[in-house]
């Protein structure tokens, strides 16, 4: 397997507008916040950025709008090394929008306007990047797109066979059945818990969470549990519980596309899906050290150093 993997990632783009809280308010309360920030974000750019940083050969599509947002988008996702040729600029919506309040402990709230993200569509953006999907290691895809785009790019990267990785987020309220059948299915915990309708928080439950999500057809569950690590399920009898690296935790808004990304790159390197989870536990952790998405998400260079320096 080539050690720059070729990486497909199919999602939203987003600038995202984040404030520093205290803590986060209660409805109709107002609180003072501070650090204002205004980064790109969304899945599906932050996972393209962690693709690129962790050594892969990234490619996008997308779409944004034809504002200044869109625009200095895609000259920053360029100078990222991502190949951008397949983002669509839309005269029919803005760029999309998250806005992001984060409190003292990192935790966040976050609300989105999609925009130009549903402009995003099979034929105009699946099946005429039909060069993309073949030359493709591992498809990736998160669920801020229209669900029907998404299920159609499932179908075109097994058709052209890719290995396709689904971060479900954020959770629809029905998941199509044909949906879980990916190589690896990638939720935090708390999107695991809403898929199976699992509500109690005891530790025990993510074997069961992550079985019935491998009982649904993924082929492996990689499972972000936060502050306790990471679990890695297969339906060839993988489990493995990776115990969490430590950092000092900032801000967690793109630790799990951060983690995805690097998941990706390591499943198209060709390493087995224990290793990859490992190395994207690791990317995941040294995300949240600072405010922000994609200014946060770290290099080969940095996972490997923080590998070394705790290793499992």
């Amino acid at each position: 397997m080539p050690d720059k993997p070729n990486i497909l990632v199919v999602g939203s783009i987003n600038m995202d507008l984040a404030i520093h809280s205290p803590r986060l308010p209660e409805p109709g309360e107002t609180l003072r916040g501070s650090g204002f920030l205004s980064t790109p974000g969304g899945k599906g750019a932050n996972q393209a950025v962690a693709v690129a940083r962790m050594g892969g050969d990234c490619h996008l599509i997308g779409c944004v709008g034809d504002d200044d947002f869109g625009h200095n988008f895609i000259s920053h996702l360029s100078d990222e090394g991502i190949d951008v040729r397949s983002v669509d600029i839309s005269d029919r919506r803005r760029t999309g929008v998250a806005m992001i309040v984060v409190d003292s402990l990192g935790e966040n709230t976050i609300v989105l306007d999609s925009g130009a993200n549903l402009q995003v569509n099979a034929d105009d953006h699946i099946f005429p990047n039909v060069d993309l999907f073949e030359a493709a290691d591992v498809v990736v895809l998160q669920l801020e797109l229209p669900l029907l785009v998404v299920r159609a790019a499932i179908d075109f990267a097994r058709r052209h066979g890719c290995k396709v990785i689904l971060d479900p987020a954020p959770v629809p309220r029905f998941l199509p059945s044909e949906m879980y059948r990916v190589d690896v299915l990638s939720p935090n915990i708390v999107e695991a818990r809403q898929l199976t309708d699992q509500t109690t928080a005891e530790d025990r439950v993510d074997k069961i969470v992550a079985l019935e999500l491998i009982a649904r057809g993924a082929r492996a569950v990689a499972v972000k549990l936060g502050h306790r690590g990471t679990l890695v399920v297969s339906d060839e009898g993988i489990f493995e519980r990776i115990g969490p690296y430590q950092v000092e935790v900032v801000d967690t808004t793109a630790a799990g596309d951060a983690y995805t990304g690097a998941l990706a790159v390591a499943l198209g390197q060709g390493k087995d899906i224990a290793t990859a989870g490992t190395i994207a536990c690791a990317a995941g952790a040294l995300a949240c050290r600072q405010i922000g998405a994609q200014s946060a998400i770290p290099d080969a260079d940095d996972v490997r150093a923080l590998m070394r320096d705790q290793p499992k």
